[in-house]
């Protein structure tokens, strides 16, 4: 899994690099790729009933929608790829608040001082960047502020869909509590139903796809079929992104929750550092601090220390019996 997200995020960098604003047709490209096969081998042609009833998949389509879309355009609110990924990162403090808000629970002292933890790195990578935009010397006084103000916005947009993520993440348990667990079902319909809403972004996303077709000619390997790079690099996008959520799917019903989140936590340094060594960001020692705080943070959540413990034990008294 780790290394089918590594590939995807290194043609999502290539796509990126060189049109910055083609978040809509990434997303558009995956969405109706993951929606025929799920309708296909999911659905059976439309022959399957649903599961769980229709009404609640439109109300999380939805949130779905509105998550991605605006993730996609925080990026060009001034915000730079490793404080996005860091910013989202940040899940857990929104799932514990809305978990404690709406479902009234409780937690142990380590999950609230792990939730503190990934605050305080958040904090830190975000009033680091917030420093970088603001003393930028190429820029005059206006340009300066100007620049700031579309960068708060961006970080109002990655805090809106943080919290919308994890109200949609709730609603989900809430709904599989209800009707049972149908992960691959639920996978289908939330990149089939908001097909349609690609309409209102129809112009944008038809502007890159005239871009792509115009980028150098590529020769695919082995095939020697000839297309533009941008196409190729979209494609092995789309490709890539359905493998690594398969097996996210896979790994979902083979192992435990906690070695899903821990492979999922491994995945967002695995994209982090990516795209600090290929964007060339500045990432200074302050950064490193807050990001250090976000993953620590994030295993003592996981409690990742708890079964490595016995694991340990083991090992040390391997060498006595032997």
């Amino acid at each position: 899994v780790l290394c089918d997200i590594a590939l995807t995020l290194v043609f999502l960098l290539h796509t990126c690099r060189q049109f910055p604003g083609c978040g809509n047709i990434v997303t558009f490209s995956q969405f109706l790729f993951i929606a025929v096969e799920g309708f296909i081998f999911e659905a059976n042609f439309g022959r399957k009933r649903p599961a769980i009833p229709m009404r609640y998949y439109l109300i999380m389509v939805a949130m779905f929608f509105t998550v991605s879309v605006v993730n996609n355009y925080a990026l060009n609110l001034n915000i730079a790829m490793p404080l996005h990924m860091i910013f989202r990162s940040g899940s857990l403090i929104a799932s514990m608040a809305l978990g404690i808000i709406i479902l009234k629970k409780r937690y142990s002292m380590s999950k609230y001082t792990s939730i503190a933890l990934v605050s305080v790195g958040i904090f830190t990578c975000t009033f680091m960047s917030a420093k970088q935009v603001a003393s930028d010397s190429s820029l005059n006084e206006e340009d300066g502020l100007h620049v700031f103000l579309w960068w708060l916005l961006g970080i109002a947009a990655l805090t809106f869909a943080l919290l919308m993520s994890a109200r949609m993440g709730i609603f989900q348990e809430t709904l599989y509590k209800q009707f049972g667990k149908h992960s691959k079902e639920a996978l289908f319909y939330n990149h089939a139903l908001p097909l349609p809403g690609f309409l209102l972004l129809a112009p944008n996303i038809y502007h890159h796809a005239v871009l792509f077709s115009q980028s150098e000619p590529f020769q695919i390997p082995v095939i020697g079929l000839t297309l533009p790079i941008m196409w190729f690099y979209l494609l092995m996008n789309v490709i890539t992104q359905y493998v690594c959520i398969r097996g996210v799917f896979i790994l979902t019903t083979e192992c435990t929750s906690l070695t899903v989140t821990l492979v999922v936590t491994l995945r967002k340094f695995v994209s982090l550092i990516f795209s600090i060594l290929y964007f060339r960001n500045p990432f200074t020692a302050w950064h490193w601090l807050g990001t250090a705080f976000v993953f620590v943070g994030t295993l003592m959540y996981t409690e990742v220390w708890n079964s490595l413990g016995p694991l340990l034990a083991r090992w040390r008294k391997r060498p006595k019996e032997e």
